[in-house]
């Protein structure tokens, strides 16, 4: 007869939680599903009402959306996104829309996948790829978004449709860069939201360049001198004791203070004379917190968040533009991964290039990138996209090259940590000496075949990681 544990109900307990919990999660998206559907029949009523009355078509779509925003307690831009999502579903993505009503993606997914299809169905209204296009983009999309999350799903489907709608895409970088600007905006408290609408990649540099300053403060300011402020200037009647005469009252040695003589006669008062005296409770000043004599120095306990927007105050406050200092391209010092086809380096075709963990990026960018930047990275592709090799390997430098060409983030499930922002770790079978150590709490990582990472969690339960491939088609 099989005795059960304590241990054993509590484990069944936690994996029932977490089932149900997933569950949940199906059928509220499933609901969502049902809800985007509701909207579609809306539509359907919407354009009806427009071809009976077509000069009254702005009025009836406004009451429509004032309407489902009044019902629904959430603002009308919010109703008016989830109406443009809807009917783009019903359009154009109707396998997306039957994996959202399975429950098998989420409204988060669904958000993501259609903001991407926008540069795919700009490219088939104007004839630039055909209708079938969308079909490809949806099969291509949904193989990531049905195992993984919303933010992996989003970098991913932004270079499915790169790739099928090139020229396309060029053309909507290059009108977006003439969107450029910087604003501000009050949020009360005496804080402002200071907004810069800038190239993604530029975008990215930046908040790394700040982070990579923030976290050198973080690891230097226990070993800083510390600025004290200037002190105040004399006033033209002060007193001090090196300016008295010997025998002068005001050297009362009730005071304590002691003549001190220097060379050629000269002479001051010792400030701090005749003030130790551990049995009548006089402490030395240059030790007692509490003395005057003391600078006070805080310390510095700003988060990351605080030390990146001080650091970005001052670099635009202290820096004046020069000439002399370069442009953008020449002067850029923080980290950003680009992948771009070698035809494409070379000016043979213009295919959109890859900013890692973001995006499309536009090729001339990725090419002037490349002509400024030293070290280069050679990727070998199998035909599926998956990087199989690096140009050169030794156990350094090559390795950690081949790592972020391949994994490009952290490969814990969901993460979306640049991969330079990362430790990098290594498998190690317990069969050819890797340490193996009981842990309640503790996830364990194995590596398979091909790159893909298995993680255990502590109920037992092991989730897949796979490698990122490279979008290609032919």
């Amino acid at each position: 007869m099989t005795r059960r544990t304590d241990l054993d109900l509590d484990m069944e307990e936690r994996c029932r939680l977490l089932d149900d919990w997933v569950d949940t999660r199906r059928r509220i998206a499933a609901l969502e599903a049902h809800a985007a559907d509701l909207l579609i029949e809306r539509i359907a009523v919407h354009d009806a009402d427009v071809a009976e009355s077509p000069f009254h078509r702005d009025a009836i779509y406004r009451s429509m959306i004032a309407e489902y925003a009044a019902a629904g307690h959430i603002p009308r831009a919010t109703v008016e996104h989830a109406f443009t999502d809807a009917r783009t579903l019903s359009r154009d993505l109707p396998a997306v829309r039957a994996a959202f009503a399975a429950g098998t993606i989420t409204a988060g997914h669904v958000r993501e996948i259609v903001r991407a299809s926008g540069i795919v169905g700009e490219a088939v209204r104007n004839k630039v790829v055909d209708i079938e296009t969308f079909g490809l983009f949806e099969q291509s999309v949904l193989v990531v978004a049905e195992q993984d999350t919303a933010a992996r799903t989003r970098a991913h489907a932004r270079k499915v449709a790169a790739t099928l709608a090139g020229q396309t895409l060029l053309e909507r970088h290059r009108r977006a860069t003439d969107e450029r600007c910087v604003s501000v905006r009050s949020v009360d408290d005496g804080l402002a939201l200071l907004t810069a609408v800038l190239p993604e990649w530029l975008a990215v540099a930046i908040a790394d360049r700040l982070t990579r300053m923030a976290r050198e403060v973080i690891r230097t300011r226990n070993d800083r001198e510390p600025v004290l402020p200037p002190l105040a200037p004399s006033a033209p009647d002060d007193e001090f004791a090196r300016d008295l005469l010997p025998g002068d009252p005001r050297l009362d040695a009730d005071q304590g203070q002691n003549i001190i003589h220097g060379e050629d006669g000269t002479y001051t008062t010792d400030p701090l004379a005749g003030l130790v005296d551990p049995l009548a409770g006089l402490v030395d000043p240059l030790t007692d917190p509490s003395s005057p004599d003391i600078e006070h120095v805080p310390a510095d306990e700003r988060t990351l968040d605080q030390i990146r927007a001080d650091l970005l105050t001052d670099l635009l406050l202290a820096s004046a533009p020069s000439e002399t200092l370069g442009t953008g391209l020449d002067t850029i010092q923080a980290r950003i991964q680009v992948t771009v086809a070698a035809t494409t380096l070379t000016g043979t075709d213009d295919r959109p290039a890859e900013l890692d963990g973001h995006g499309p990026l536009h090729p001339d960018i990725a090419r002037g990138l490349a002509g400024r930047h030293t070290g280069w990275s050679r990727l070998f592709l199998d035909p599926t996209g998956l990087v199989t090799q690096t140009d050169t390997y030794t156990p350094t430098a090559p390795m950690r090259r081949f790592l972020r060409a391949r994994d490009q983030h952290c490969r814990f499930p969901g993460c979306r940590m640049p991969v330079h922002r990362c430790d990098i770790d290594h498998t190690h079978d317990h069969a050819l000496g890797g340490r193996t150590r009981t842990d309640p709490y503790r996830w364990t990582a194995h590596q398979q075949p091909g790159g893909h990472i298995t993680w255990t969690s502590p109920l037992g339960r092991t989730y897949t990681d796979p490698p990122r491939r490279r979008v290609m088609f032919t």
